[in-house]
């Protein structure tokens, strides 16, 4: 019996409706799901790389097969689809198997298991959807563009991405998060039966015009598909990078990087060309000026940089999708167009989450994907006389080209060897240097050979050269999975830098001076006071713990008979603290101490009941948070971990989350008592002092008034009502960001 059609004025909005919810969905379980194992398998970012390959082999997989299917009889697809989707179904409600991982897990191994059981027949079902509604919107609308659905896809994945943070999270606990998201995919079901009802009835015996009949596309002209999706994509986890490491430090930036990737597919796919056409016509100027003033790494103005690089990020990236968009095969190619894209995103993906934090010492990737971006970008001339400047025959544009190759040669040599430029990091261009390569610039637009070379040579003289400078410098600069570390001398003092935030200062000149504790943990800080306190409240052997081990500053308050261990997430940090001898805090301090490598809360959940006097909660890197190690459920982990008179320390200072809400929350439904503890530098302060908050929490509340009597400086932790105390089931950022609300 056949099925019932639907009519053809419904076709577009029902596709348009379809398209949107499957995105919308991808791109919401993405955080949720991160979201729901941040407790099981801890923030290491080998953890989430191998999360990212996970999506990314699912959502290839989901092209493959939409590719595959599109060599099928329309209806037969329908069947077969909607039979998968069913079969996905299955796994509902979404969340996380319970499968218990052994305590010496490897994300390598265990993440893509996990993740892939728990979601991968779900995640594998709904990436389909975008390609193979695109192919049968064009079989039941007949002359209609498909392409242009692609936009509504990103504009769901960025209405999926933007709602979890902003949404979804401050108003879902987990639970409720994975329920709104299995009737999500219940309701796609049905739209995609209806938009099923779309496609024509065709005995199976008649050729199917929904079959490929144009001719193949070349090899090249797949492999340009990939390139022009490989540089968007690594572009913008590269910007993530760059402006989290070396502009501003600021938690949920990644989302913006993603929005407007997402954003750039809607404006490069739209039927309407006018805005496309006009943001790829003016983004090698935007790439050349903005790159520039990317590559100084520019810290005096955080924001307006950070700014600046989104502008670039998203010009960029619209340019190179309406390049994709222009080169876009017949529709009843579309399937392997879309294969090709999501392999070129991929791509660009490990290369820029994967490769380059092993191969580089500093994000390379950024300047490297700004190049290819120069390189792949659409170029036309801006104005007529550079136009007619060009005209000619070969050997007089080789000669043009030749003569800007030159120019820019002379200003690289030119700025490079004067010494004083190689002490301006973070400055500002010079204006002269500035005004040449926008000249330079303007001429060679539209000329693609000459205008790589004035984009390499702005990159070079913008701040480039001095990053090579640095990297050639031993042991001034590494790189892991956490981050870019810098280690800074000067005449008196020794500085290790993680990005922008300095995570450690160690004073030099004498044994005295490398003794003394600096930065957030001079003896007058919150945490100072807590350790000088340590034979008043646990005698000569107190037991002591650090999470986070920075430069080894804190080890410098240690007395021969205590017991103190230090737990770090990056075995690069652990290096430079005691390895390198860049740092004497631990050799000086306190020698071959004990350092727990791996996620701190699964660390502290295998030590035994009790172990422990004092634990100092220092784990943030730069000024985001590790939420998984601030919930009601860590908390009682540290409870349990620490002695009932034991001492919890949490630093809070941040620049841009007020962190009280949440330990005094924590404290409340834990019943701790609390004190906290602001410390100013004074005009008397010594050198390196930094300001800083420590809360200090006890289940004793004679050990609170101890360390109260000690130093009047202690004061009551401010209650918060109406915050929601953040749990491996419910936490939100949003309501901590300074300055919002």
């Amino acid at each position: 019996m056949p099925f019932p059609a639907v009519p053809a004025r419904f076709a577009r909005p029902l596709f348009v409706v379809t398209i949107l919810t499957g995105s919308f969905l991808l791109f919401l379980v993405q955080p949720m799901i991160a979201r729901m194992a941040l407790p099981r398998l801890g923030g290491a970012p080998a953890v989430w790389n191998s999360a990212m390959l996970v999506y990314q082999a699912l959502l290839l997989g989901g092209y493959a097969y939409a590719h595959w299917l599109g060599r099928l009889g329309p209806r037969r697809q329908a069947v077969i689809h909607l039979a998968i989707l069913l079969i996905a179904a299955l796994w509902l409600p979404i969340g996380l198997m319970s499968m218990q991982l052994p305590p010496d897990a490897q994300p390598a191994i265990w993440v893509p298991w996990l993740l892939g059981a728990s979601i991968g027949p779900l995640f594998f079902a709904v990436s389909a959807q975008a390609p193979l509604l695109q192919r049968w919107f064009s079989i039941s609308s007949k002359g209609s563009d498909p392409y242009a659905l692609y936009a509504a896809s990103n504009f769901g994945s960025f209405g999926g991405l933007i709602a979890y943070p902003l949404i979804v999270e401050p108003e879902l606990a987990i639970r409720g998060q994975s329920i709104l998201w299995s009737a999500g995919y219940g309701l796609l079901i049905i739209f995609v039966l209806i938009c099923a009802l779309t496609l024509p009835h065709r005995p199976v015996t008649v050729v199917d015009k929904s079959a490929a009949v144009s001719a193949p596309p070349a090899w090249n002209r797949v492999t340009l598909w990939i390139a022009l999706a490989l540089v968007p994509s690594g572009l913008m986890l590269a910007t993530s990078t760059f402006i989290t490491t070396d502009i501003v430090a600021m938690p949920l930036l990644w989302v913006m990087p993603l929005g407007l990737y997402l954003l750039s597919f809607t404006i490069a796919f739209a039927g309407n060309r006018m805005i496309a056409d006009l943001l790829t016509r003016i983004a090698p100027v935007t790439i050349l000026l903005f790159g520039g003033v990317m590559a100084t790494g520019y810290q005096h103005q955080p924001y307006l940089t950070a700014c600046l690089a989104l502008v670039l990020l998203f010009m960029a990236a619209v340019a190179l999708h309406t390049a994709m968009y222009r080169l876009r095969p017949a529709p009843d190619r579309l399937t392997g167009f879309y294969l090709a894209m999501a392999v070129g995103g991929a791509l660009g993906g490990v290369f820029a989450a994967l490769i380059a934090p092993l191969v580089f010492d500093w994000t390379y990737e950024y300047p490297i994907l700004i190049l290819a971006a120069g390189a792949l970008v659409p170029q036309s001339f801006l104005v007529d006389p550079v136009r007619r400047l060009w005209r000619g025959t070969a050997r007089r544009r080789r000669i043009a080209t030749l003569a800007i190759g030159l120019v820019t040669l002379v200003l690289i040599v030119t700025v490079m060897s004067d010494p004083a430029t190689l002490d301006s990091e973070g400055k500002a261009p010079s204006p002269l240097a500035f005004f040449i390569i926008v000249a330079l610039g303007l001429i060679a637009v539209g000329r693609r050979v000459a205008f790589v070379i004035v984009l390499a040579g702005a990159l070079v003289v913008f701040g480039g050269y001095r990053s090579i400078v640095i990297s050639m410098e031993p042991g001034a600069r590494v790189r892991s999975y956490f981050g870019v570390y810098t280690v800074r001398s000067g005449p008196m003092l020794q500085e290790l830098a993680h990005g922008t935030t300095v995570h450690g200062t160690q004073l030099i000149g004498s044994e005295a001076r490398e003794r003394t504790p600096t930065a957030y943990y001079v003896r007058k800080s919150g945490v100072g006071q807590a350790m000088l306190a340590l034979p008043v409240l646990y005698g000569d052997k107190a037991r002591v713990g650090v999470v986070g081990l920075g430069a080894g500053t804190l080890a410098c308050y240690a007395r021969p008979g205590q017991d103190w261990r230090f737990y770090e997430i990056d075995p690069v940090v652990v290096r430079i603290a005691r390895d390198t001898g860049q740092f004497t805090f631990l050799s000086r301090c306190l020698q071959n101490p004990k350092i727990v490598i791996g996620d701190a809360r699964l660390s502290l959940g295998a030590e035994a009941t009790g172990a422990l006097d004092i634990l100092a909660l220092d784990a943030f890197s730069s000024d985001s948070v590790p939420m998984h190690v601030m919930t009601t459920e860590a908390f009682a982990t540290y409870g349990r971990v620490l002695a009932h008179d034991g001492v919890l320390l949490v630093h809070v200072s941040n620049r841009f989350l007020n962190m009280e809400p949440v330990v005094s929350s924590a404290a409340v439904a834990g019943g701790w008592s609390a004190a906290q503890l602001e410390y100013y530098p004074g005009s008397d302060a010594g050198p390196a002092e930094s300001a800083s908050i420590w809360i200090a929490l006890s289940r004793d509340p004679g050990t609170i008034a101890t360390l109260k009597a000690r130093d009047s400086a202690w004061a009551p932790v401010p209650r918060y009502p109406h915050f929601t105390p953040w749990s491996d089931d419910y936490s939100s950022i949003l309501p901590l960001v300074k300055g919002l609300w």
